[in-house]
């Protein structure tokens, strides 16, 4: 399979409005979607009302993005420290088991 890597451009839409962004073949899918995430975020800012301006619109919608992906970050964080310290734990009870198994044997 011979796919194209140069890049070429590609047109989003977001807050109907057309961007040509230049991304390679493999890129597309992911662009597509970002767009398509991008789009829906500014148009829940533009809707609640309170926001004039697709730049300010814009700027609102981002800073919710990184919120949730700091959020998201952060939740990982916790879990990935939850089970570093669950592992920790079976591996203290397993070495304890084994330490005892070995001291019946003596």
């Amino acid at each position: 399979m011979n796919t194209n890597t140069a890049p070429r451009a590609v047109t989003v839409h977001i807050l109907d409005k057309e961007y040509m962004v230049s991304c390679t073949d493999e890129e597309q899918h992911d662009l597509m979607r970002s767009a398509d995430y991008l789009d829906k975020k500014m148009r829940e800012v533009r809707e609640k009302g309170k926001i004039i301006g697709s730049d300010r619109i814009a700027v609102i919608a981002a800073l919710n993005i990184s919120h949730e992906l700091l959020t998201q970050d952060n939740n990982k964080a916790i879990i990935d420290n939850s089970v570093s310290q669950r592992i920790k734990n079976l591996q203290e009870k397993i070495e304890d088991t084994l330490f005892e198994s070995q001291q019946l044997e003596f």
